[in-house]
């Protein structure tokens, strides 16, 4: 996912390709940030004339803040799953006209089916990108600490408090998002990852508060960087962005070796995906944007760009090979049935998980 966090700064940012006129035709994308190649934009452009306004973000939370305030001036927005879902109830978005998608087909019948677990019967939304949320390491900095035979598949690195403060000095960033780091300290301690049970929400918070005093920040995407620059040793993230952050590392060659871990006590599986708000001012535009997205080669450029799986069956023969057979993208089917998705919670479970998440945040 590509996914949180609350006070973010936000980047954005404006692609313009051709001049400004009265006649101009363009659409106003929202996304996450290091989301997509830039080239897209570009040669979707040339092809079409319409001028893509591109702003990025890097909170689910934020998003969904200016979505139900409406007004927003976006033609295409991309939440995450669960927040997909209260959106949709909440009618933020509009059905798409799948009459003007002709690529439709080429999209993973089995993603599809997964996001339909947020979008009944796929009226609203297509996937952009899916993925885990897994630990990123310095594999020297850690081995270093807890010895070369540490065993690094697990999120004993994280959640035991006697291992993180001995990664604490070299630095744990984890990500500012409830949605998936209470689900993972719920599956770590044996409970249900999408419990609302207070008892059960209680040992969440008692075990991410015992972590508090090693965690040295709460961000959505400031860990690609740190890792990549040998900055922190670990990070809770997201799979495609700490693999971004494996491959700046090794451009740079100064020996940072960075490692994506799905733990063997399994890991959140999410589903980031595009929607055409209800109050869109380019509806026609946004239409075409999503059927070009949809195109196999298209959505594979994406892909090898951010080190992230599609939703798109049809693209894999345009996937860089070494990116297709890597089991932190595409993972196998044995990793798989560790995986878990995250459901959708009503508002007053969403307000217990947001008051435990503010006490973790502070510390109090």
């Amino acid at each position: 996912m590509k996914h949180y966090l609350f006070g973010a700064a936000i980047a954005a940012f404006a692609f313009a390709i051709t001049p400004a006129s009265a006649q101009e035709r363009v659409v106003n994308v929202y996304n996450w940030s290091d989301y997509i190649d830039q080239s897209i934009l570009a040669d979707f452009t040339k092809e079409t004339g319409i001028r893509v306004v591109y702003d990025v973000f890097d909170s689910n939370e934020i998003v969904e803040t200016k979505l139900l305030a409406g007004g927003t001036g976006y033609d295409i927005v991309v939440p995450t799953g669960t927040f997909l879902a209260r959106q949709i109830k909440a009618g933020v978005f509009q059905p798409l006209d799948k009459s003007k998608l002709t690529n439709w087909d080429n999209l993973d019948p089995q993603v599809m089916e997964r996001l339909a677990r947020y979008d009944p019967e796929n009226k609203h939304a297509i996937n952009y990108m899916w993925g885990t949320t897994g630990l990123g390491l310095n594999v020297a900095m850690v081995k270093e600490r807890l010895g070369e035979d540490a065993k690094l598949d697990t999120f004993d690195l994280l959640f035991d408090p006697e291992t993180a403060a001995k990664l604490a000095d070299c630095g744990i960033y984890v990500l500012n998002t409830p949605e998936e780091v209470v689900p993972a300290a719920l599956n770590y301690l044996g409970l249900d990852p999408n419990s609302d049970e207070r008892e059960d929400l209680d040992k969440a918070q008692e075990l991410l508060l015992s972590i508090r005093p090693y965690v040295r920040k709460f961000h959505s995407s400031e860990y690609i960087e740190a890792l990549a620059n040998g900055d922190i040793c670990m990070a809770l993230g997201w799979s495609g962005d700490i693999l971004q952050a494996r491959d700046r590392a090794a451009e740079a060659g100064q020996g940072v070796e960075i490692r994506y871990v799905i733990p063997k006590e399994g890991a959140v599986t999410w589903l980031d995906n595009m929607a055409i708000p209800a109050d869109a001012p380019n509806v026609e535009e946004a239409h075409e944007f999503l059927n070009y997205i949809m195109r196999p080669e298209v959505i594979a450029k994406a892909t090898n760009y951010v080190n992230y799986a599609n939703g798109n069956a049809a693209s894999k023969e345009f996937v860089n090979k070494d990116i297709l057979e890597d089991p932190a993208v595409y993972p196998p089917e044995e990793t798989r049935e560790r995986l878990y998705a995250i459901d959708p919670k009503d508002p007053a479970a969403q307000r217990l998980q947001t008051r435990l998440w503010t006490r973790v945040v502070t510390g109090q």
